[in-house]
């Protein structure tokens, strides 16, 4: 497996795999061709299909300059990954040539079809969760210290600067009013719910704080804003609002909530490496799904879980999304995503709670859970996996309701 730093990425929102990832891809391809004048990207299946409202365009457009050509072929959906683009570069006058085909294979990574992914070689020696519990379990250890094992003590800056990174946006979320951009004109909702939040009785308040900290982070997600993909800017807002609610509400030092930081990290890890998390590939499951089994675990380990129940939360936060759609309406990141962040984080407090009665004993694993998900994913018709031509997304018009 890659390391946490090719899962937790800081940029720009509103999507990982169309608008990270291509941007990504353009400044890797500007930087083989310093000296072409003119460039042309052909985007193919659902990165065509759901691009202009993800920003695909203007990500790449901010690399190479408005002069260059964009091509939509929503028609063509490559077999290796539905998110594919070619780059091709000419002189002034020349025709184009040195084609490149790369795909955006969700977390904002990139991938050549046939190879594995392009930015760094693997750190990991396990990718199941079961053979890393059996790692931790044999030598007395967390599943934190199985990531500082095999990144090394310099993974903790850096997941230091996602935690803060984290913790601004949700805070700038919080604050900031207004309109989302898109055709949708949907109002932010984040400090409408903060305030209620904070006028009802405990067990309701912290429900309506735990939604209001994952509205504020996919709405800034949404509007362009830097966040973290955790694992992906779809999904971004779950994971920070489990622990920026837990960070707040109990007191617990820093560094714990690195330790669960890195927890979540390493299931999202093991879910990108068995499986995906493309919503184009696999579905809103293998986004908000694995953000929920991210969450669910960190939770479970500050609250003093054990190896097994840590487990059981991951994968009970991602069997409950099994089969999840991703049918962006109007190809925004807006409808249904942001309201799944905020469902899916208080989803992940309930997992973690409910793994915690049950002692983590439970018949079904994590990786099991993963592999499945996988095949799932892939039984879902193209009009369910971020095309926007099925489900919420279908007919939707200007003017209907949300």
């Amino acid at each position: 497996m890659k390391s946490l730093r090719e899962l937790f990425r800081i940029g720009q929102g509103p999507s990982s795999s169309h608008t990270m990832g291509p941007r990504f891809a353009a400044e890797k391809y500007l930087a083989l061709h310093p000296e072409a004048q003119r460039f042309r990207v052909t985007l193919y299946g659902s990165l065509a299909a759901t691009g202009r409202g993800h920003l695909t365009d203007y990500a790449i457009q901010q690399v190479f300059g408005e002069t260059c050509e964009i091509i939509w072929r929503a028609d063509i959906m490559p077999k290796f990954h539905p998110n594919g683009m070619m780059f091709e570069c000419a002189g002034a006058l020349a025709e184009y040539g040195d084609p490149w085909t790369v795909y955006s294979i969700g977390g904002g990574a990139l991938a050549e079809e046939g190879s594995e992914a392009l930015e760094t070689p693997d750190v990991y020696d396990l990718n199941h969760l079961s053979d890393i519990k059996q790692w931790c379990e044999q030598r007395g250890k967390s599943y934190w210290e199985y990531v500082e094992h095999c990144e090394g003590p310099q993974i903790w800056s850096y997941l230091d600067r996602v935690w803060k990174t984290m913790e601004a946006s949700v805070e700038r979320g919080l604050v900031h009013e207004g309109v989302l951009p898109g055709v949708l004109n949907l109002r932010r909702k984040a400090p409408d719910y903060f305030i209620k939040a904070m006028g009802y009785g405990t067990s309701l308040q912290t429900r309506g704080l735990v939604f209001a900290y994952a509205l504020a982070v996919s709405e800034e997600n949404a509007s362009g804003g830097e966040i973290v993909t955790a694992p992906t800017c779809g999904s971004c807002g779950v994971v920070p609002a489990v622990l920026y609610h837990i960070a707040k509400s109990r007191k617990f030092p820093e560094q714990r909530i690195l330790h669960a930081l890195a927890i979540a990290g390493l299931v999202g890890n093991v879910a990108k490496s068995l499986a995906s998390i493309s919503g184009a590939e696999c579905g809103c499951q293998a986004e908000v799904g694995v953000a929920c089994a991210m969450a669910a675990a960190a939770a479970n380990y500050i609250f003093g879980g054990s190896l097994a129940s840590i487990e059981y939360s991951a994968e009970m936060g991602l069997e409950h999304h099994l089969g999840m759609t991703c049918d962006p309406i109007c190809g925004l990141v807006q409808i249904p995503c942001i309201e799944r962040n905020a469902h899916a984080a208080a989803r992940a407090l309930d997992a973690n709670i409910y793994s915690t009665f049950a002692e983590g004993l439970h018949r079904i694993s994590y990786d099991k859970c993963v592999e499945v998900m996988k095949e799932t994913g892939h039984d879902l018709p193209s009009v369910y996996r971020e095309t926007s031509e099925g489900g919420l997304a279908k007919g939707y018009s200007r003017g209907m309701g949300s």
